[in-house]
């Protein structure tokens, strides 16, 4: 059992007609361009080392082995719907991985206030996350009710992600590939529960972000490796701290990195 601290389409772009070209032929008029494809950057030809298969169970990965300054940014739970997340996440084209766990996103039970008092708990619920999904959003699996799952039985265990699976295929149209064990503890029955219920790749962490925009850092040397990921949650102020830590990432010389295109790279089947 490993045992780890802490939890789209292409947008378009009209242009508008003016009095000065009205009467110019549609491509007369240039149109700026947009991005296509999910953001984040891609792993170049040859760059990722392949994460070594021990058997038949998805593999638990808390890093991408890369040389290239690139790291991954993921969130978990779905406590708090902060509008100006998905604005930032969708007019920036950040590259993020949410992990969703249907308590939070549907609220029931007690929110995640550690960044501060809630403002915007269950504020749309599924329908947030369809935002997310629509700015380009994986979302992925992180159970239903966020147990500490070695203490649970595998058929258990199997409820919790497979249920889960069903209900982001359900609200979300995709069933979910990528699993998040709740606090990062799991065993060999997490990993057998989680193969059944389609996931092929369990995904832990590096470091965490806490309020503020603060790193906490897994590592003696309390620095940014390349291939980290990292671990926000849907907390209070989530807009002002994430706009924090993506300058921060910046400011050290690290690009966001696409965590699928990327795994894809570490993981050949």
């Amino acid at each position: 059992m490993a045992l780890v601290a802490a939890c789209s389409p292409a947008e378009t772009a009209g242009v508008a007609e003016t009095a000065g070209n009205a009467g110019a032929s549609p491509s007369a008029t240039p149109k700026p361009s947009v991005p296509q494809g999910p953001p984040g950057v891609r792993p170049r030809k040859g760059e990722v080392r392949p994460i070594a298969r021990t058997g038949p169970l998805p593999p638990v990965i808390s890093s991408i082995p890369t040389k290239r300054k690139v790291v991954f940014l993921t969130i978990d739970d779905g406590w708090e719907q902060d509008p100006g997340f998905v604005k930032q996440v969708r007019d920036q084209r950040i590259p993020i991985t949410a992990f969703a766990m249907r308590d939070a996103v549907e609220a029931k039970g007690t929110p995640d206030e550690s960044g501060g008092p809630a403002r915007y708990v269950g504020a749309g619920k599924w329908g947030y996350f369809r935002q997310l999904r629509d700015a380009g959003v994986p979302v992925e699996n992180h159970t239903l009710t966020h147990p500490n799952l070695p203490l649970l039985g595998h058929d258990a265990q199997k409820r919790e992600i497979c249920g889960a699976a069903q209900l982001v295929k359900k609200e979300l149209g995709a069933r979910p590939a990528l699993f998040r064990p709740p606090f990062g503890n799991y065993n060999t029955d997490t990993l057998k529960a989680a193969k059944s219920c389609g996931v092929t790749s369990v995904l832990l962490w590096t470091a965490t972000v806490q309020p503020g925009g603060k790193i906490a850092y897994q590592v003696p040397d309390k620095k940014l490796h390349p291939g980290d990921i990292l671990l926000l949650h849907f907390r209070p102020n989530l807009a002002r701290d994430f706009r924090i830590l993506v300058g921060k990432i910046k400011r050290r010389g690290y690009e966001l990195g696409n965590l699928q295109a990327y795994l894809d790279a570490a993981t050949p089947r």
